[in-house]
């Protein structure tokens, strides 16, 4: 049992990691995508390497007027933004960082309750599109909820032959049951679960929900100033979500040279490297269509996914 102290310096902790991690990811994007397609514009800000740019972009946000479309459902408008933010925070309570207790919460089924929590953020999308009465807006929502039908399952079903071969489906039993010989075996299921999960947080080439030159911004189209901000803070916590859990799942999370010590150093540098992953399949790739999505979802992942199951079941086998 942990002290009340101790359970209050956890979230602490875990709420500055949530404000401060996403930040920099997102600081890291301007100055990536500004490097690879040559844009000066996050240059500037601040003088050297436009190190101001993220407070710039906060000033912006903060000063722009807050609108509530006259037609639209408000409650549900003004509530979007947090429900899609909030899932990333419960999230992250459970994602083990270093060895020794070094986790907000060691839940028995924190794999379980990761997956759960993180399909909730679509929701604020949906409640968005929705409640904007906007034709775009909707479209964008429509969209959020087809995609649904393509990442969900391989992304389980990915999950879940890691959590077949350790034999738990606890994510520090995960990390405690991880061998190095994991990572060539359990690549494609890192393949399809990385995969899925950039479909869910719609970031290209799964970004039709929020396709700008076909629906102008998707289901966000009528939001403005912190609540716009808010949900930009969303898609980037989601990042971190998702690295983080890639990271722990399939490349050893803190395991690594003097992993006792710098554990959780480790678990950071990995979800970092997978986070330029993700900027870097931004820059590289066009966005693709809805049906697109759902034929590689069913006749590329999903296939690649039950592959990997069987083949966790095989070797599980053959081991005991």
């Amino acid at each position: 049992m942990i002290t009340a102290l101790e359970a209050l310096l956890r979230c602490v902790v875990i709420l500055v990691v949530f404000l401060v991690l996403p930040l920099v990811i997102g600081q890291t994007e301007h100055k990536v995508m500004a490097h690879m397609q040559g844009r000066l514009g996050p240059m500037y800000a601040g003088g050297f390497h436009g190190w101001a740019q993220l407070v710039a972009d906060g000033v912006k946000f903060a000063q722009k007027e807050d609108i509530v479309p006259a037609d639209a459902d408000r409650r549900i408008f003004q509530l979007a933004p947090a429900v899609a933010l909030l899932p990333y925070l419960l999230v992250l309570v459970a994602i083990p960082v270093g060895p020794g207790g070094f986790v907000g919460q060691d839940l028995d089924a924190g794999l379980f309750f990761v997956l759960a929590v993180m399909g909730i953020g679509v929701l604020g999308s949906l409640m968005a599109g929705w409640a904007s009465a906007n034709k775009f807006s909707l479209l964008g929502g429509i969209r959020t909820a087809a995609q649904l039908l393509a990442y969900e399952l391989p992304m389980l079903l990915a999950a879940a032959s890691v959590a077949m071969a350790a034999g738990t489906v606890s994510l520090t039993g995960i990390m405690g049951a991880f061998h190095w010989w994991w990572v060539p075996w359990q690549i494609v299921g890192g393949f399809v679960f990385f995969t899925a999960g950039l479909a869910e947080l719609q970031r290209p080439p799964f970004d039709m929900p929020v396709a700008d030159s076909e629906i102008i911004f998707g289901a966000y189209t009528e939001y403005t100033g912190l609540r716009f901000a808010l949900f930009l803070l969303s898609e980037y916590a989601g990042i971190l979500v998702l690295c983080a859990l890639t990271s722990v799942l399939f490349l050893g999370g803190w395991h690594g040279p003097l992993a006792g010590d710098l554990g959780w150093l480790w678990t950071l540098l990995k979800t970092f490297a997978l986070a330029f992953v993700v900027i870097w399949l931004r820059v590289t790739y066009p966005r693709l269509r809805e049906d697109q999505l759902m034929r590689f979802a069913w006749t590329v992942l999903i296939p690649l996914a039950l592959a990997q199951l069987a083949l966790t079941g095989i070797v599980k086998v053959v081991i005991s």
